[in-house]
């Protein structure tokens, strides 16, 4: 049995989604098709395919399996494809992840333009708020913003995330008159008086870090940590911007995430004189991946478009 083949073969009918798709593409019979990857199962000791008359399911372990198949066919065809050619073309998939807000709103910008400057090139774009693993999710380079952990990835600096303290006009008007109503925020520990729209993907949560600035009336570079609450909490950078906009409370979040709000005067930047501390963003790969063309060149175009 030709290992590869077989791997290609599988790969390709879950893919098209049937056997008898790749037979018309190979020129062979649906049977021909079945058999190298019922040869590749009796090989690996496993089943990849729950079949039925009508349609192929991955199992468990073939959709495990799979991730990694399809990222080492795809590498090999990269490697002949530049070999014939002698050019450093981009071929084949690229697999991307990021988190939901920065994946809307800057990434897939920068995912358009690389598709259409490398025809060659297909991305499947992964976007999700929580921690991903890599290497199990077959992906081959994702944008992280934060500090990272310590840890076998390859990571690359691309930019830097500036966090700000936002709100509506319509939350602050809103806001109750009278004696030991809550006042507009002049200090970090005013923001104890005010709902604050929690995004617990970050590692602080409710603890919201400021440093001071030229006009804070406390020594510059003076750190304060308040711990805010509030009567929302979120995973979701979405929901959390989405809440922020309806006037629902006070967020604490990526300028990148309200742009045209804050260029439209939709929202306001509280605090000025304490800015929150600037994230790092990373563009991070597996370690096997480091020599990918098509993840230097991913990663080129990330740093470029943050610039």
């Amino acid at each position: 049995m030709d290992r590869l083949q077989t791997m290609q073969t599988f790969v390709r009918v879950v893919e098209a989604g049937s056997f008898s798709a790749v037979a018309r593409e190979a020129g062979a019979t649906q049977s021909a098709i079945s058999k190298q990857v019922a040869a590749l199962e009796r090989a690996l000791g496993v089943q990849l395919l729950s079949r039925t008359t009508r349609s192929l399911a991955l199992t468990e372990e073939g959709e495990r399996y799979f991730e990694q198949a399809r990222r080492l066919v795809a590498e090999i065809a990269e490697a002949e494809a530049a070999l014939r050619r002698g050019e450093r073309q981009l071929q084949g998939w690229l697999r991307v992840a990021a988190s939901v807000g920065f994946g809307r709103l800057k990434l897939l910008p920068v995912v358009q333009r690389f598709l259409s400057d490398h025809p060659g090139v297909k991305i499947d774009l992964k976007l999700h708020d929580g921690f991903i693993d890599l290497v199990e999710q077959g992906i081959d380079v994702a944008v992280r913003i934060g500090a990272l952990a310590d840890s076998s990835l390859v990571a690359r600096r691309v930019g830097t995330t500036r966090r700000a303290v936002v709100a509506t006009p319509a939350y602050l008007r809103g806001l109750p008159k009278g004696r030991g109503s809550p006042a507009l925020p002049r200090v970090p520990a005013d923001l104890l008086q005010h709902n604050c729209i929690v995004y617990t993907e970050l590692a602080a949560r409710h603890a919201w870090s400021f440093t001071a600035g030229p006009g804070a009336g406390a020594a510059a570079g003076t750190t304060q940590v308040v711990r805010v609450t509030g009567n929302l909490q979120t995973n979701s950078s979405e929901i959390a911007r989405a809440s922020v906009l309806a006037g629902m409370g006070i967020g604490y979040s990526p300028r990148w995430l309200f742009d045209a709000e804050l260029a439209s005067g939709q929202l306001q930047v509280l605090l000025p004189d304490w800015p929150a501390p600037d994230l790092p963003i990373h563009v991070v790969s597996p370690a096997q991946r480091r020599h990918s063309a098509k993840v230097q060149a991913f990663g080129d175009a990330v740093m470029q478009a943050l610039r």
